[in-house]
């Protein structure tokens, strides 16, 4: 995630500097747009997958060395893509093959556990694996349409891998861990998570990838179906933000952690609501958003959330206390305030060039930040003396 920062502030940078644009052999905004879906997030998933999920599923512990070989398949493809944005864009589709290949064998050792689970609740392990399948075969057509030179398909499968892997992945946790980490610290809290509540926050990020394939088939622009948009995308932010309350949002604002976590996951309700101002505006003869809504899921809601998980679960296998001290608040503010500038570039196209710098070195600074700080605390014993 921090590699991909820092590639991607470098990009922005020399844009604006009074010098020779770097060579490109592929779009730099593609390269971008899939590192950001498809690339880090997936490595996020399997940590909790593959420790979590066995539990979830009353199945054995899954030994880590097995997962080594499909891991690193994953982060070398994901690096040779941005070597081959500069240099060959057929090394920028093998690269995406190979981190497909990768993922594929980790969601297929994934679904094996959750078809062997002999646990009577399994909805949640099945939305994942199903959505995890889903991203496999995105990343395949990916790669596909990269060595085809097929530019909008490789645009398709990084929206769709938000919309039909990631957010769904993010959704099924959030719906499932929320509610327990919640009432686990704040106890005049009970752990609320209907099922009729799940199938409606995956029906939302179904019907946003359903849109994804409508634009591309040219259906997107018609009135009534914009109409349509907004009032489900009005709809998703009201009940969203209705549910960040229900679940505890006033009461985890005490405690640092459970807070990055809450306030990561407004951020989808804010996404969605900027997805009906757009729509509307549009409706209106006026220019929208851009992608303001867009980033307000990936930068706000993932990773927002992504930056609270990893905090809490590097401090407690380290075995160190679950809190997020003075740094990690800090880096957490500064992502914020990344989402807000990347925003505001969607928004103010006339200064874009300098507010992206901005935003991205902002997420450089956070993204990057974290991993120098917690990265050190990896491949070392546990500070409490218990085994890890």
């Amino acid at each position: 995630m921090a590699v991909a920062a820092l590639w991607w502030t470098m990009e922005l940078v020399w844009r604006v500097l009074p010098v020779a644009p770097l060579h490109h052999a592929s779009v730099a905004t593609f390269s971008h747009a899939l590192v950001m879906s498809l690339g880090f997030l997936p490595l996020f998933f399997v940590g909790f997958l593959f420790t979590a999920g066995p539990k979830w599923l009353q199945m054995p512990d899954v030994p880590a060395p097995g997962l080594l070989k499909p891991v690193v398949a994953c982060v070398v493809g994901w690096l040779t893509l941005l070597v081959g944005t500069h240099v060959s864009q057929l090394l920028a589709a093998a690269g995406v093959a190979l981190a497909a290949l990768g993922w594929s064998t980790l969601t297929w050792r994934f679904v094996g556990i959750v078809l062997r689970s002999p646990a009577a609740d399994r909805l949640h392990a099945k939305l994942i694996a199903l959505s995890c399948s889903v991203g496999a075969l995105l990343m395949w057509v990916a790669a596909a349409s990269l060595a085809l030179d097929q530019l909008d398909w490789v645009r398709a499968c990084a929206y769709l891998g938000l919309w039909w892997f990631v957010v769904p992945v993010y959704t099924a946790v959030a719906h499932r861990m929320i509610p327990f980490f919640t009432a686990a610290a704040v106890p005049v809290l009970d752990s609320w998570r209907p099922y009729w509540l799940l199938w409606s926050l995956m029906t939302l990020t179904w019907w946003h990838g359903a849109w994804v394939v409508m634009d591309a088939a040219g259906w997107a622009q018609a009135g009534l179906w914009l109409a349509l948009r907004g009032v489900v995308s009005a709809l998703a932010c009201l009940g969203v933000l209705a549910l960040a309350v229900r679940w505890g949002l006033v009461q985890s604002l005490k405690i640092r952690l459970l807070a990055m976590l809450h306030l990561g996951f407004v951020w989808l309700g804010v996404a969605y609501g900027l997805d009906a101002a757009s729509v509307w505006l549009q409706g209106l003869g006026q220019m929208g958003l851009g992608l303001a809504p867009l980033h307000a899921l990936s930068m706000g809601f993932l990773g927002s959330i992504l930056l609270a998980m990893a905090t809490r679960v590097s401090c407690g296998h380290s075995g160190r206390t679950l809190t997020a001290d003075n740094i990690a608040w800090a880096l957490y503010g500064v992502l914020q305030l990344a989402v807000v500038a990347r925003m505001g570039a969607a928004v103010l196209p006339q200064y874009a060039g300098g507010i992206l710098v901005v935003a991205a070195l902002l997420w450089l600074i956070a993204t990057g930040g974290w991993a120098l700080r917690y990265g050190r605390w990896y491949g070392v014993p546990r500070v409490d003396g218990k085994k890890g």
